[in-house]
């Protein structure tokens, strides 16, 4: 599987560059227009998606686990970017409190286990009144129900990715004590899912 991620990384930047998703564009506004000056990128990837917010200001932390990400990151941002190396199931990375966390991507990619810890992580790690926003791959994607079913709205595909495909009921489930207060959409590669919460309550 560590093969598969750091060619699926020379894949996308030579795919995409370094334009950031539609969802970074979007969710950077959102941050912008609340006032967050410094974020936590799970999953940042080689940065794409950390570039709208750097480019406007914004202090960006990533974690990623794939060392070829990380070199292209460096690479491209330098001393921009500061980003731990490992799974985002380890979390957390450091103690500092982020006013904004956004994962791109990368959720959906865990079993409910691992969803659970990986939201109760990031929001562990909100600022009073902080946002995180999640995308997710939803049901509508031409993928669903494709490759081996692997348990309830989740499959096997692509050799050996595993995919759990979120709709408004499972997203309500898994955040709704984490602050969650608006879902919305976004078509990029696949239809996601943008989810947004704040934290103004305890997570139980």
């Amino acid at each position: 599987m560590g093969e598969f991620w750091e060619q699926a990384f020379k894949d996308k930047l030579e795919m995409w560059g370094l334009e950031p998703a539609k969802s970074t564009v979007l969710v950077k506004d959102y941050f912008i227009e609340q006032g967050v000056t410094n974020i936590l990128l799970p999953g940042i990837g080689y940065g794409r998606n950390a570039k709208p917010f750097i480019d406007n200001g914004i202090s960006v932390t990533g974690i990623e686990i794939s060392h070829t990400a990380i070199e292209l990151a460096k690479k491209h941002f330098g001393n921009d970017l500061k980003i731990y190396q490992g799974s985002v199931t380890e979390m957390p990375f450091d103690k500092k409190m982020y006013e904004g966390i956004f994962c791109y991507g990368l959720i959906y990619l865990f079993d409910k286990g691992e969803r659970q810890k990986l939201i109760q992580d990031c929001y562990n790690q909100l600022t009073e009144n902080g946002f995180m926003v999640f995308t997710a791959i939803t049901k509508q994607a031409v993928t669903y129900g494709q490759g081996t079913n692997i348990g309830k709205d989740r499959f096997e595909m692509f050799g050996g990715v595993k995919i759990f495909f979120y709709d408004n009921e499972t997203i309500e489930e898994e955040f709704g004590k984490a602050g969650l207060f608006e879902i919305s959409e976004v078509n990029e590669n696949y239809p996601f899912h943008i989810i947004k919460c704040r934290k103004d309550k305890t997570l139980d």
